[in-house]
């Protein structure tokens, strides 16, 4: 099905100084790749720069062939990120920031597909509030709804689970894989195990030493240092 993502000796961190080790993977079509490791090891880094959140120290990134650009347009109609300290328009309320982003990307029934984004989040009587009125889950619910429903053939989530309860937990296992199922590859950085054996195809643990491994196996193999 082609390969989406390409990560080229990597290296990411701030100021000069890395925060982990090289980086090298690919994220076909279809497929998911888990990230993991303990906290302050780097996995959230290492997705903000495959974003094009931040520059990278040294490596390269390629989404379908060509170099992340976050302004462009190309690359911003490919990507979907979804990361705990993504802002709200505070002004407008949960239905008109899906509008806005459903219209944006185009889509049939734009109106349609928020009520079933609502539905599917549990916010269609949190509808008409504003962010700063919503709980920190309610919070979380919105920006994962926000990135779930335009189009993207990458989808980057940075710890999804995050203020969750556990049925909504298994329900965004389900949409990243049925994600993967339609095509589209994904790169999910996580510390629920059971989300990551739901989902991943493949797994890098972040530390000094970065090791690929199969989740449903548990082989281990080093993948940068």
């Amino acid at each position: 099905m082609g390969t989406v993502l390409e990560a080229e000796g990597l290296l990411v961190g701030y100021a000069g100084a890395p925060v982990c080790g090289e980086v090298s993977a690919s994220v076909d079509a279809g497929e998911v790749l888990g990230i993991v490791g303990v906290n302050g090891a780097g996995k959230s880094t290492v997705a903000r720069t495959i974003a094009g959140r931040q520059a990278s120290l040294a490596g390269d990134v390629k989404v379908h062939g060509l170099l992340i650009d976050p302004d462009a347009v190309p690359f911003r109609r490919q990507v979907s990120a979804v990361f705990d300290d993504d802002l709200f328009f505070p002004s407008l309320t949960v239905r008109e920031h899906l509008l806005l982003i459903a219209r944006g990307h185009s889509l049939d029934d734009p109106e349609a597909r928020v009520e079933e984004e609502l539905e599917f989040f549990g916010l269609q009587g949190r509808a008409h509030a504003i962010p700063d009125a919503l709980s920190s889950g309610q919070r979380r619910r919105l920006l994962l709804a926000a990135g779930l429903i335009r189009p993207s053939s990458l989808l980057i989530l940075d710890e999804p689970e995050q203020r969750l309860d556990p049925r909504m937990r298994v329900a965004i296992g389900e949409r990243i894989a049925d994600h993967a199922k339609d095509g589209g590859a994904v790169v999910l950085v996580t510390h629920d195990p059971q989300l990551l054996l739901a989902t991943a195809s493949t797994c890098l643990v972040i530390d000094e030493e970065v090791r690929e491994f199969d989740p449903e196996h548990g082989a281990s193999i080093i993948a940068g240092s």
